[in-house]
């Protein structure tokens, strides 16, 4: 699949939990699972570079000499929009985890053809996404601007006026 690549803690701990569910069935995955997850290099969820291709990054890349595809790389097949994600238990989905931008790896697909995957970047990764978040000074708020002034002695907003009644206090048939 690739020569090396970089999984955070987070995507090598689905990796595993995957390849359990994928042997107990004997799916033939499996075997890709395993050498996807020992050719890995593991680094913290705080340290990946932001141009590696983690769970739910968004990817521009090209099969072959395709035209180039952008892919959200999802865990589950059912999330998101039909075409804009790319599940993780297919065989480009797994070996496009942990690659970074500008490689190119070879896969082989279960009929035994082979097909290139380059990745040509890295839209959006939440792990730099949630650093960039993180990073940002803290806003102070602006200071606060009189919009709008009451005359003296009218009703607050939000007060309800009293009804007027008749003086022995039955306001008659007419009320109800």
């Amino acid at each position: 699949m690739t020569d090396t690549c970089c999984l955070t803690t987070k995507d090598f701990s689905t990796l595993e939990a995957m390849l359990q569910r994928r042997r107990a069935f004997a799916d033939p995955i499996a075997a890709v699972l395993e050498e996807k997850l020992s050719q890995s290099r593991v680094v913290p969820v705080d340290a990946v570079s932001p141009d590696i291709v983690t769970l739910n990054s968004r990817v521009v890349f090209r099969i072959d000499a395709g035209p180039l595809e952008t892919r959200t790389l999802v865990q589950n097949e059912t999330r998101g929009p039909v075409g804009s994600s790319l599940p993780l238990g297919t065989r480009r989905g797994l070996c496009m985890l942990g690659m970074a931008r500008g490689q190119t790896a070879s896969i082989e697909q279960a009929d035994g053809r082979r097909e290139r995957i380059a990745i040509e970047a890295v839209l959006y990764q939440p792990e730099a996404a949630r650093r960039a978040l993180q990073e940002k000074p803290a806003r102070r708020p602006a200071a606060l601007t009189l919009v709008y002034s009451a005359p003296w002695g009218s009703r607050p907003l939000g007060e309800i006026g009293k009804i007027r009644q008749t003086e022995d206090n039955d306001p008659g048939p007419s009320a109800a």
